[in-house]
């Protein structure tokens, strides 16, 4: 990504997470160029963020103050504090805590449960895994609260359709507390 590239950023996060950074506005920017960057490759992976109503959801599960994970660009401000990995987005690094899983590096998903400890004053919303996958340290010492299965929709005519002739992948999605 060339310095010069335009970049938008909605204009009540743009003056939230300045507020929050007070004078370090040059590195606010500094990071969200990078977080831009990560954001759109985990975008051509396929990672799609959780939307805000299902982060409310979830946050009302525990309490819970803090996000762990998205970017700094969209992480919702109803959360006291955010961050992902050693990065701190805005607040304290302590509290329960909700954790977007996919937006976390495969390095951020291995130093997580380190990082909480003994904690269980977290929710963690993440795709389910496939079944050749290893069972992740949150689904063995914590609880299943929410699963959900997408089903694919019907093409309507014209659309492209993907193998299973429908347009849409089937996604499925849990949350661990």
């Amino acid at each position: 990504m060339g310095p010069n590239r335009g970049r938008q950023i909605a204009s009540s996060s743009w003056k939230f997470s300045r507020k929050r950074w007070l004078d370090r506005e040059q590195v606010l920017m500094t990071v969200i160029q990078e977080e831009t960057k990560c954001s759109e490759e985990k975008e051509q992976a396929g990672y799609r963020s959780a939307t805000w109503s299902i982060l409310r959801a979830l946050e009302k599960i525990n309490k819970a103050n803090r996000l762990g994970g998205e970017a700094v660009m969209s992480a919702p401000p109803f959360f006291q504090s955010a961050g992902r990995g050693d990065l701190k987005f805005w607040g304290e690094d302590d509290g329960p805590t909700v954790v977007v899983w996919e937006s976390l590096s495969e390095l951020e998903q291995e130093q997580w449960p380190k990082k909480m400890g003994k904690s269980k004053d977290w929710v963690v919303w993440y795709r389910s895994r496939k079944k050749d996958e290893e069972q992740r340290l949150f689904e063995v010492d914590g609880k299943e609260i929410f699963s959900n299965c997408s089903k694919p929709t019907q093409s309507k005519a014209g659309e492209k359709k993907n193998k299973k002739g429908s347009n849409r992948h089937t996604v499925h999605w849990k949350a661990w507390w």
